[in-house]
């Protein structure tokens, strides 16, 4: 496996490697990551001359409290070893100078419309697409893959990078993977190792609110079930709605048709001072949508 530590590591390498799918991360690995790079690495595998890329890079630019990027761990021993383990050709780790070169100006991309929604991920976190855009696409831009794959627990992050992908007429294909999930349904995310015992047990409450709300059929109710359960278990709700799965589009109870598109469930909370993200499709009859 290459290690590349700068631009100029990465560049040859790309330029002898015929196809690339390309996982960015932001370090901290678990196994979830390591099944997008396992997917990864499997549909490298389908091309002559394919090779698996992942990157790491804790990109400031995409958090809002300097203390959220202080804390966020560093662990790139045992990432080196989960891109191994996992089948990785080759990992990107750039410093800040390779991705924001002292004196140039990396653009950030009109956000697309998704990204900017209301009661979604930017009326908590503000800037915080722009900031994942900017990112994402210069990255794109060094990595140059056939395929990116993005994990579903960030839906509306694989949403918005998809759309702004499309929207650039990139070449790139955008491929979601399915949550990796912990015994009891927590969604896996380098976050969870900063709950305490008491409040990772609290955790199991999002899941829990997703599947109630997978049996219903009405989108009132199922996001006041997802409500009500998140509040028994003491989280701090951000969000908990049922909005149309590829536009993110509020649901209009007076059009609402059953079946008629795909549709996800989101939730946002916090469970102590961790912020939690999850989603689900929605209803439970268009899980394969």
């Amino acid at each position: 496996m290459y290690v590349l530590r700068t631009n100029a590591d990465l560049e040859p390498w790309r330029a002898d490697t015929a196809w690339v799918a390309f996982v960015p991360t932001m370090g901290a690995l678990h196994e979830g990551h390591e099944s997008l790079i396992r997917q990864a690495a499997a549909a490298a595998r389908g091309h002559p001359g394919g090779a698996c890329l992942v990157s790491i890079f804790v990109n400031p630019t995409q958090f809002n409290d300097p203390a959220d990027l202080a804390r966020y761990p560093r662990t790139i021993e045992n990432d080196l070893e989960c891109c191994r383990r996992s089948g990785a050709d080759a990992i990107y780790v750039p410093g800040p100078e390779d991705i924001y070169p002292p004196g140039e100006s990396i653009p950030i991309p009109p956000l697309p419309d998704v990204a900017i929604l209301p009661q979604l991920e930017d009326s908590h976190r503000p800037g915080h697409f722009a900031g994942v855009c900017q990112v994402v696409l210069r990255l794109l831009r060094l990595a140059r893959p056939h395929e990116a794959l993005f994990g579903e627990k960030d839906w509306q992050q694989f949403r918005v990078i998809d759309a702004m992908v499309e929207s650039l007429g990139l070449p790139i294909r955008v491929v979601p993977i399915p949550t990796m999930r912990e015994s009891d349904g927590l969604a896996m995310s380098s976050r969870n190792r900063f709950l305490s015992p008491a409040e990772r047990r609290r955790a199991a409450s999002l899941a829990l609110a997703l599947e109630g709300a997978a049996r219903l059929t009405d989108p009132g109710q199922a996001q006041r079930h997802m409500a009500d359960v998140l509040t028994q278990a003491g989280a701090t709700i951000e969000y908990a709605v049922v909005r149309e799965a590829r536009s993110l589009m509020p649901i209009s109870p007076g059009t609402f048709v059953p079946g008629a598109t795909p549709r996800r469930a989101l939730i946002a909370a916090r469970i102590g001072s961790v912020r939690l993200i999850d989603n689900a499709p929605w209803p439970a009859s268009l899980a394969g949508a």
